[in-house]
């Protein structure tokens, strides 16, 4: 499976950049990946314009403790969880609100919900 296709990719860099431009930019996440067999999650809202394998958004490793952060695509396209399985893209994902609302709802939760 694709992670990022064109059309996220080019959401994710239109995001970034407005970020860039405007600090008060709270964008909604564009995709959400999952690793199916660890219960990790990201909910991904931008990516840096320069460098479109970084990513952005709320991380959560599965250890109580979600937080903003960036990652590296690269890295996730290769992480496995313990029975082998990758990094996958939640095809239903459609986010209805902000970044910082998802955050807000996971520190209290001690994990991303969405």
């Amino acid at each position: 499976m694709q992670l990022i296709t064109d059309t996220i990719r080019d959401r994710l860099i239109a995001n970034g950049r407005e970020s860039r431009d405007n600090p008060a930019f709270d964008p909604h996440p564009v995709v959400k990946l999952f690793t199916p067999d660890a219960g990790a999650t990201w909910l991904i809202s931008e990516c840096d314009p320069q460098q479109p394998d970084y990513l952005y958004g709320l991380c959560d490793l599965g250890l109580g403790e979600p937080e903003l952060g960036s990652v590296s695509l690269t890295e996730l396209e290769a992480l496995r969880g313990p029975l082998g399985l990758p990094v996958e893209r939640d095809l239903y994902f459609e986010a209805g609100y902000p970044l910082s609302h998802y955050a807000h709802l996971a520190n209290k939760a001690g994990a991303i919900t969405a």
